[in-house]
């Protein structure tokens, strides 16, 4: 309920405006978000890379209306894919990129619009020497999402993409993309979904999870392990191992700020270790959704807003 009521708000104008008005979120926000600027971006690449993990870098930012703003979007990400390369952090750095951010529904060629940013970010992110990794949004965003890929693929086949074990379909979804050299990555999912396309109950995500994992660590592909439940992490490695596969060829990740001990610890034990680094203003739609995925962040945004009142 808990879960339900979070992301609703996370979708509410008026929430939004008393959140990011209210001056003693933005020290909370900094625990999930790197901060507003690229120059925090890169401070918090280099302290990641530095001690031994890698890094996924999101400019926040979704459900752009205006084709000015995607173009905006197409910027920010230009330059930091060269800052990477100009300081030297582009081999321990790729970026995530959210489709609905770059045009993808706009009212006129949203997808066209949304390809053609894409194809731009794929372009630099290669002369960089990096990769790119399509975020996957909520449902409705799923097959046009999926068709980009395809067609990015053609070009540029490390791109990335993102699939979301609550959905129904993902299981087959899986199989679908688990050929040479398909990197997948592997989320439980984080947007308020109907139950119609979406598992509810949480035994029924998790275990979805698992059939997803098992078909991308049978597959010829490069699965991305996203999760921060210690079950998944063990079952994701006893799969691996199952499967004869090496640090080399499937990777961990878990989002800035979120058991940072553990990414220390699965990095030191020579695994491939990725941290989901986000940064911009855009942070509300985020933020929301780190607090819904678990009780424990609200607990602690709740003893922050407290402590500094």
């Amino acid at each position: 309920m808990l879960r339900s009521l979070l992301l609703g708000v996370a979708g509410s104008p008026t929430a939004r405006t008393l959140v990011e008005s209210t001056p003693l979120t933005k020290p909370v926000v900094r625990r999930f978000v790197a901060g507003a600027e690229v120059t925090d971006a890169l401070e918090a690449v280099r302290a990641i890379v530095t001690s031994g993990r890698r890094v996924t870098l999101d400019h926040l930012g979704e459900d752009t209306s205006e084709a000015r703003q995607a173009t905006e979007t197409l910027q920010a990400y230009e330059q930091v894919l060269g800052l990477l390369a100009e300081r030297g952090l582009a081999a321990g750095a790729e970026v995530s990129v959210k489709l609905s951010a770059v045009g993808q529904f706009l009212p006129t060629d949203g997808e066209k619009i949304a390809l053609e940013n894409a194809r731009r970010i794929c372009e630099v992110a290669a002369a960089a020497g990096t990769t790119v990794t399509l975020d996957m949004e909520d449902h409705t965003t799923t097959d046009s999402t999926l068709g980009i890929l395809r067609e990015l693929r053609v070009d540029f086949p490390w791109v990335g993409a993102v699939l979301q074990a609550y959905l129904r379909r993902t299981e087959s979804d899986c199989r679908e993309l688990s050929g040479p050299g398909s990197r997948v990555r592997l989320c439980k999912g984080a947007y308020a979904e109907p139950e119609s396309v979406a598992y509810q109950d949480k035994a029924e995500v998790d275990s979805s999870y698992v059939r997803c994992l098992r078909v991308l660590m049978e597959g010829e592909g490069y699965p991305m392990v996203a999760s921060h439940d210690p079950r998944m992490v063990a079952i994701a490695r006893e799969l691996a191992m199952r499967n004869g596969r090496n640090a080399a060829d499937h990777e961990f990740q878990m989002l800035y700020g979120i058991r940072p001990a553990e990414q220390s610890a699965i990095a030191g034990r020579g695994e491939t270790m990725r941290v989901y680094v986000p940064y911009g203003q855009a942070w509300y739609g985020y933020f929301m959704r780190r607090l819904a995925e678990r009780p424990a962040n609200v607990g602690f945004f709740l003893r922050s807003l407290a402590t500094r009142s």
